[in-house]
């Protein structure tokens, strides 16, 4: 899967180390740019941020999405963390730590199975 499909498309599975690996990306690439942001300050700044925080929005939803895909569920599931507390230690568990669905689902083909060939 390039890189493209896996920031900017909700179609097909991922499985959790290419998901840890976009996620850390993007929390750096945002963490970098807000950290210039701080040092530019005022509105600039300010701005900055935003556009940032806005930029890598629709690349971490896709590949949250897609990373829910991956379990079997629809990726509306990301939506469980609005419950406090429970819903972050649940995504983070069912999105970041159990293994995807083995074969093909609903979303597509088993993304580890597809390495092996």
């Amino acid at each position: 899967m390039d890189l493209k499909t896996v920031f900017f498309s909700m179609d097909g599975r991922l499985n959790r180390k290419p998901f840890w690996l976009a996620t850390l990306a993007l929390i750096f690439i945002n963490a970098a740019m807000n950290g210039v942001a701080q040092g530019i300050g005022g509105a600039v700044g300010n701005l900055i941020a935003l556009v940032t925080g806005l930029a890598v929005l629709w690349p971490s939803i896709c590949v949250t999405g897609k990373r829910w895909h991956d379990r079997n569920k629809s990726a509306w599931w990301m939506l469980i963390i609005l419950i406090p507390v429970v819903g972050w230690i649940w995504a983070f568990v069912e999105s970041g730590c159990m293994r995807g669905t083995v074969g093909p689902n609903l979303y597509g083909d088993d993304p580890l199975m597809e390495d092996l060939t």
